[in-house]
């Protein structure tokens, strides 16, 4: 018992170890939707391009790729709160899962 009691930090150690990783956390999914965005955005350039020529008879593709962007996006901010929350950061975790679920209710109304 006092094995396990030595290593743990103490509360000014703990409380910056969690900003810290709640800041890296945060850097890495704003990274990865700008990464989205951009994806998107360039798909959406190119289908401006094609569509110029497009007769009136002809429906256009449904495009699937905001659903997946957004899907895989919040499948990765789900899975990174959960491993967040098994580890013991109840806060960040937290953050994470409320990011989540705003990204699947955007994934939901991006739904073709």
């Amino acid at each position: 018992m006092s094995e396990h009691a030595d290593k743990q930090p103490s509360g000014g150690e703990g409380a910056l170890t969690a900003g810290c990783l709640l800041f890296l956390v945060l850097v890495a999914d704003v990274a990865a939707g700008l990464l989205v965005v951009i994806v998107l955005a360039v798909r959406g350039l190119g289908r401006m391009d094609t569509n110029s020529g497009q007769t009136a008879a002809s429906a256009p593709s449904v495009d699937w790729a905001p659903v997946l962007g957004y899907g895989a996006l919040a499948l990765t901010v789900g899975v990174t709160a959960l491993v967040l929350l098994w580890i013991g950061h109840r806060a960040i975790g937290a953050v994470q899962m409320t990011f989540c679920a705003f990204l699947a209710v955007h994934t939901l109304a991006s739904w073709p």
